[in-house]
């Protein structure tokens, strides 16, 4: 008997052996987010919402313990909470970093906007946060000398490094190396960046990466057509999870695919991959999932996203009395997402120019502002509060009363068309182009007639229009507005002009 029990016993240990034998196959999953600038809601609360992408995050990570959460750059600027002080200085991302944590990312990658920051406050936002981070083409530029960003834990230094590799394991004992490249567009030129050759690094990385790693995956923040072309480059790579455009897309190149979600967390994408080791093969479905009201709000991070909009509706408070009353109910949804506004003239821009116009009590000529000002990336339907507005132009500054020569406002006017695509975009009122002529009320500009023009204050810093500046020739004069006048912030002068509508 006791025999008996001794074969059923070896016979029971063998079965629990041969059921838990490495199969050399591998299931896990990557939840991919990027250009996400607002950890609350947006759209009066129909999307986004980083404590609804952490509920989605923990139901997959029940569905297969293998799976990561990655940000596919642009996350710490911009954003309206950014620009508030606080306990001394501007947020800068903070609140994004705090968020982050709690969420328990794996990996980011670094975009153009993390470097609208100044150096010193990148690198808090480096030493604050517990994931990890990559870029390939990327370096730190102090005094010439040129190194890896890196932060700072316990005064032990981490450098943000050209690859990043994970170690998983399955159940039945399968591991698998998957290894990560990253590359970040070069649009955002900083004194203390240093941009490398998008193309020559991610190849370096990728041939250091091949033959010690089982799979290669993309993590990047360039254009679409710069991702296309990395995988006609290194077509053994199964998928690139990208930013940067805003729009979410699903590209085919070749066998492999590019994907981006929209902008904020509207949608994020769930790539669910399973590996042969034996083959080598990788096959990926990636399913685009809406972050809306049906999916519940975690908890926890939600907390955190609640503590620091009670932070933000106080310090604009200070600026505004009754920051969530509706100002304006938009029938037609106000278009100011990025690509749009960078690049034609929108019902949004039309908006924020006649309110320039109008701040002036409509004496003068004409308005314009560059789109870059405008952050909100997105479209503003139905009721229209104040704390949308400030979210619309984060940045505000006043609204200038310039004169100015004909010759240079036509010079201004052109440079604006051609910039299509970029921040320097103008958003025009009362100014149009007919015929290869350029008009002011409806009449060709003469150059030797002076003009009357309200700019953003931005616009004559010589940033996105090289030649315009307050001491340009042919700027006669240029009124700055203080106080409580309407001009003097324009987001105040945006509200003022809607509650009149």
């Amino acid at each position: 008997m006791k025999s008996i029990k001794s074969i059923l016993y070896v016979l029971f240990i063998l079965l629990l052996l041969s059921c838990s034998k490495d199969d050399g196959k591998i299931d896990f999953t990557f939840l991919q987010v990027n250009d996400v600038y607002e950890i609350a809601p947006i759209q009066n609360g129909k999307f986004g919402g980083m404590a609804r992408v952490e509920t989605v995050h923990q139901e997959l990570l029940k569905e297969n313990p293998n799976t990561l959460l990655v940000m596919a750059g642009d996350f710490l600027n911009p954003s309206l909470l950014g620009t508030v002080k606080y306990n001394g200085e501007r947020i800068k991302g903070k609140q994004m970093i705090e968020t982050m944590n709690a969420m328990n990312f794996d990996l980011v990658a670094l975009g153009n906007h993390e470097f609208d920051l100044k150096s010193h406050e990148l690198q808090k936002r480096l030493n604050e946060s517990t994931f990890e981070w990559i870029s390939g083409n990327v370096l730190e530029n102090k005094d010439g000398k040129f190194a890896p960003f890196a932060k700072v834990e316990n005064n032990q230094k981490h450098n943000v490094n050209d690859t990043f590799i994970k170690e998983l394991t399955d159940a039945d004992g399968t591991t698998i190396s998957v290894g990560f490249i990253s590359v970040c567009i070069p649009s955002n030129p900083q004194d203390f960046v240093k941009y490398q050759d998008v193309f020559m690094e991610v190849r370096n990385d990728y041939d250091q990466l091949k033959d010690i790693v089982d799979v290669v995956i993309g993590l990047t923040h360039v254009k679409i057509s710069q991702d296309k072309k990395i995988l006609e480059m290194l077509p053994n790579i199964p998928l690139i999870m990208g930013g940067h455009e805003h729009t979410n897309m699903l590209v085919p190149v070749g066998k492999s695919f590019v994907a981006k979600a929209d902008a904020n967390a509207k949608t994020a994408y769930i790539h669910r991959f399973s590996f042969d080791k034996k083959t080598k093969k990788a096959v990926v479905t990636s399913e685009l999932k809406e972050i809306n009201e049906a999916i519940v709000a975690d908890t926890r991070v939600g907390a955190i996203v609640d503590k620091w909009q009670v932070i933000l509706k106080t310090k604009i408070k200070e600026i505004i009395k009754n920051p969530d009353a509706v100002i304006y109910t938009a029938k037609t949804p106000l278009d100011a997402r990025d690509k749009q506004i960078r690049s034609t003239q929108t019902n949004m821009g039309d908006l924020i120019t006649k309110s320039m116009s109008f701040a002036f009590d409509s004496n003068v000529d004409c308005a314009l502002v560059n789109g870059g000002s405008i952050r909100i990336d997105d479209e503003l339907a139905g009721a229209v509060t104040a704390v949308d507005i400030f979210r619309v132009l984060p940045y505000g500054g006043a609204i200038l009363k310039v004169k100015i020569k004909g010759h240079l406002l036509q010079k201004v006017l052109e440079y604006g068309v051609n910039a299509a695509g970029t921040g320097a975009y103008l958003q025009r009122y009362n100014a149009k182009k007919v015929d290869g002529n350029w008009l002011v009320n409806a009449k060709k500009i003469t150059p030797s007639k002076t003009y009357t023009v309200a700019f953003s204050d931005y616009l004559l810093k010589g940033f996105d229009i090289p030649f315009l500046s307050d001491k340009s020739k042919g700027v006669l004069s240029i009124y700055t507005p203080k106080g409580t006048q309407t001009a003097a912030d324009i987001r105040k002068a945006v509200i003022s002009y809607l509650k009149t509508l």
